[in-house]
């Protein structure tokens, strides 16, 4: 029995970066040998086993036969026979199809240390194409490793085409396609991934209301300014999504099961951009306004939701930036914004009130007192703004 470290761990190894998780291949070795020797059995489709003392994943060497379209139509075969060179053939790309072995050497039977050197995500063999979810795996990749040069081969790229034209794309399931996207929406260049799901033709399968979208490169831009100013997930998506319209923003997501932090933030930021004056001067003078403020306020329904309204601010941000509002005006206007709303939560109505009066009464009284408020707030100091473009 003979244990390697795999994939994505000696990928990054190599690439002077500390592995996320560890993944091993056991060649030589029987289901029961590994129980015998305490492993744990978690594996459904094909043989995982967790480590009794690190509980890292340990996987029998394994081929893959294709016996369906989808990603599902695979049958799995193991035994002490499979080489792990066989076990190395059957994955997505060179760069992770290595292994470190106990003594450190590194087993590299199809380039990946190459094609890291040269930057390059190659297909290992022509068994890419039996696995659609490879298409989506290459484009993380590529988002996770744009800034450092990474290309896709053009060969890689084209088979992806062919892919996309055979109809495998079509046979992904919504909830697989969500999870390597959210995934890529994660990664430094997220905006990368749909480039290369353009590219390829698959945007228009799995995506089509982006494809659709006449401004998508600057939606990318937005994108990207949303990854470059380290937020999480959901703001990113409601960067790429806010020039949607509302009802094409609930379509998509709930084709794709998008979770529901995503999917509201995508739509209130949609909602609210169409709110918003036609400039960033314009913009900043309606900031000022306390009327404008809490119509703004109430629409994002701020004071029942005042984190999402707090990750609203973020979209924003990342949208101004695609629209080339300077940095500086940026921060003012969410500044002032965040300002305002800070200043009209803390309005309260006291006992008194709440005692002589009822439902509507109330809130017009709550208005009312949040509108004095914000007309109190100290103005902000002056700041140079142009007439460029509202995010």
């Amino acid at each position: 029995m003979q244990v390697y470290l795999v994939g994505g761990a000696v990928r990054d190894e190599l690439l002077g970066r500390r592995p996320k998780e560890r993944d091993w291949v056991v060649v030589g070795a029987t289901p029961e040998e590994l129980e015998r020797a305490g492993y744990r059995a978690v594996g459904r489709e094909f043989p995982v086993f967790l480590h009794p003392v690190t509980h890292e994943e340990y996987a029998l060497a394994r081929l893959e036969r294709k016996v369906a379209p989808g990603y599902r139509g695979f049958v799995t075969e193991f035994s002490p026979a499979v080489t792990l060179e066989e076990d190395l053939r059957r994955r997505d790309l060179t760069i992770n199809a290595m292994a470190r072995a106990a003594d450190e050497r590194i087993i590299d039977p199809y380039g990946g240390q190459a094609d890291l050197a040269a930057r390059v995500l190659r297909h290992v063999s022509p068994a890419f194409a039996e696995d659609p979810v490879r298409i989506l795996r290459v484009a993380r990749f590529a988002a996770r490793y744009a800034d450092a040069g990474f290309t896709i081969a053009p060969e890689t790229l084209a088979l992806m085409r062919s892919m996309v034209a055979g109809g495998e794309a079509d046979a992904l399931v919504s909830e697989r396609v969500w999870r390597e996207l959210e995934r890529a929406l994660g990664e430094p260049a997220p905006q990368r991934a749909l480039e290369v799901l353009r590219d390829c033709g698959a945007l228009g399968v799995l995506l089509p209301e982006l494809q659709r979208l006449p401004d998508l490169e600057a939606a990318m831009v937005a994108l990207r300014a949303a990854a470059a100013a380290g937020t999480d997930t959901p703001v990113r998506w409601a960067a790429l999504l806010t020039r949607l319209p509302p009802p094409d923003i609930e379509s998509l997501c709930a084709r794709l099961r998008v979770p529901t932090e995503h999917r509201e933030l995508a739509v209130t930021s949609s909602r609210l951009a169409a709110t918003l004056p036609g400039d960033a001067r314009a913009l900043l003078q309606a900031a000022s306004d306390p009327h404008w403020l809490l119509g703004l306020f109430e629409t994002a329904d701020a004071f029942r939701r005042p984190q999402r309204f707090a990750l609203w601010l973020q979209v924003l941000a990342a949208n101004a930036h695609a629209s080339g509002v300077p940095q500086e005006v940026t921060r003012a206007l969410t500044m002032r914004l965040q300002r305002g709303f800070d200043t009209a939560a803390a309005v309260h109505l006291g006992a008194a009130d709440l005692d002589a009066q009822r439902g509507m009464q109330r809130r017009e009284t709550l208005r009312l007192r949040r509108l004095q408020a914000l007309s109190g707030m100290v103005p902000d100091p002056p700041t140079g703004v142009g007439a460029g473009p509202a995010p």
